[in-house]
C-alpha cells in the first residue's frame, strides 16, 4: 500500500459520543467522516490511522477494513474468509490471531458460532499449505481480526489496537463502579474545560475524570506507551510509525500555566488509587487529591468547573444513603460555589432531584449499558 492510498475504517464510540467522535478523526485528519450507531466511518492514509491510534481519545477500537464479500450463510463464510487476503502473508503459525464478530446472516445468529467458522476457514488453510495452525489469544493477538455481518455481506478488518483503547495503561487501580477512560474523556469535551479555570470533583474515586480532562489540556497522546497490534501487521511501515509518535510528542504542551485541578475522596483506600493512577499517567503535581469527605473541603478560587460521576444505586450504595449524599452536594455547591458550573453523570433521575438545582442542559450517554444523562448546572 502506497503511503498516500487511502484506506476505509471503521472506530467504534461509546453510545452518545458519535457526533464528538467524528469531530475528533476529523481533526486528526481523517476524510470522508460518517456517524454510525456507536461508531464512525472514515478514511486515511496509512500514517493517518497511525496517528488515531496515539492521538484519539473518544474510539473503543479503530477498525481498517480488508475485504468484503456477499454472505448467506457459513458455506459463504468459509470461503470468503479463506480468499480475503493473502494469508501466507498475513497469519503465518507462528502467529496468534483472535476473531471478533459483530452482527448475523443467514444461519449465522451467534457470533461465536460465527467466529468458530472463520477460526476453521483459517486453520484448514494453515494446515493444507504448513502442516501446522496458529493457536488462539483472546487476550494478547498478533492478528486482531473483526468480522461484521450485515444484510447479505460480510466486512472483514484488522483491528489496530489488539486490545481496547480505553486502557490507557495509567490504570493498575479499579474503583467499584469504573468509568471507561475514553468515555470520561468524551464527557470533559462536552464541557469546553481548557485547563484555564479550576476543576474540582467533589466525588473523585480513582480519578480517571480529573486525569483525563489534564491530559487532554495538555494534549499529551493517550497511546504513547502502549503497544498496539498494528505493530505487527505484514505491511507495518516503521519509519512512518516512528514518525507519528514523534509528532504526539510534540503536541504535548509545556507552555500551559494549568489552574488548580483537586480531586476529594471520602475513602482513604481509594484517594491512594487516584494518587496511584495519577504518578502512572506522568501527572504528579498537576492533580491534587484530598483524603475526606467534600463537605470538609473548601473549593480553590473561582468561577471554575466541578465535574462529578457520584455513585447511582445501580450497582453501589443503597437509595437512601445516596440521595443523603446528593442533598448533601447540593447544599455544598449553594454554599461554596456560586458562579461554577456543575456536570453531574446521572443515572437515576430521584437521586438528582435531592440536589434541588435544575439542570440547563442533559446530554444522553449509555455508561457501561446504564441509560445515564450527562448534566449541566449553572450555580448561582
Amino acid at each position: 500500500m502506497g503511503r498516500g492510498h487511502r484506506l476505509d475504517g471503521v472506530a467504534v464510540l461509546p453510545q452518545g459520543l458519535e457526533a464528538l467522535g467524528c469531530e475528533e478523526l476529523v481533526a486528526l485528519g481523517a476524510h470522508g467522516v460518517q456517524p454510525l450507531r456507536r461508531a464512525a466511518a472514515f478514511q486515511a492514509d496509512m500514517a493517518c490511522l497511525y496517528r488515531l491510534h496515539l492521538q484519539s481519545r473518544l474510539p473503543f477500537r479503530l477498525l481498517r477494513e480488508m475485504a468484503d464479500f456477499p454472505c448467506q450463510g457459513r458455506d459463504d463464510l468459509y470461503d470468503g474468509i479463506r480468499n480475503a487476503l493473502n494469508w501466507e502473508r498475513w497469519l503465518h503459525p507462528s502467529m496468534s490471531f483472535r476473531v471478533d464478530v459483530t452482527g448475523t446472516a443467514p444461519g449465522l445468529n451467534h457470533s461465536h458460532y460465527s467466529a468458530l467458522q472463520v477460526k476453521n476457514a483459517l486453520v484448514d488453510l494453515q494446515r493444507e499449505r504448513w502442516g501446522e495452525r496458529s493457536s488462539i489469544d483472546l487476550d494478547n493477538p498478533d492478528l486482531a481480526l473483526h468480522l461484521h455481518l450485515n444484510r447479505g455481506g460480510a466486512v472483514l478488518s484488522l483491528d489496530g489496537s489488539g486490545g481496547s483503547l480505553h486502557r490507557r495503561g495509567y490504570r493498575a487501580a479499579m474503583g467499584t463502579a469504573p468509568l471507561k477512560e475514553n468515555l470520561a474523556a468524551g464527557l470533559i469535551q462536552l464541557t469546553g474545560w481548557d485547563g484555564r479555570t479550576p476543576l474540582v470533583d467533589p466525588c473523585c474515586g480513582s480519578g480517571i475524570l480529573l486525569i483525563e480532562a489534564v491530559t487532554m489540556a495538555l494534549q499529551q497522546a493517550p497511546g504513547l506507551n502502549r503497544t498496539f497490534g498494528l505493530e505487527g501487521w505484514a505491511d507495518f511501515e516503521m519509519d512512518l510509525w516512528e514518525r507519528e509518535q514523534d509528532r504526539a510528542r510534540q503536541r504535548r504542551r509545556s507552555d500551559l500555566d494549568l489552574a488548580p485541578v483537586l480531586g476529594y475522596e471520602k475513602d482513604p483506600h481509594v484517594a491512594d488509587q487516584a494518587r496511584d493512577n495519577i504518578r502512572a499517567a506522568g501527572l504528579e503535581g498537576l492533580i491534587s487529591i484530598h483524603s475526606g469527605s467534600f463537605e470538609q473541603q473548601t473549593l480553590p478560587p473561582g468561577p471554575g468547573l466541578l465535574v462529578c460521576n457520584p455513585p447511582y444505586g445501580q450497582r453501589i450504595g443503597a437509595d437512601d444513603d445516596l440521595e443523603q449524599l446528593y442533598r448533601s452536594l447540593g447544599s455544598f455547591l449553594k454554599e461554596q460555589a456560586s458562579g461554577w458550573q456543575l456536570w453531574l453523570l446521572s443515572g437515576n433521575p430521584s437521586l438528582t432531584g435531592a440536589l434541588r438545582l435544575k439542570a440547563s442542559r442533559r446530554i444522553p450517554i449509555s455508561n457501561g449499558g446504564i441509560d445515564c444523562r450527562w448534566l449541566n448546572y449553572a450555580i448561582r
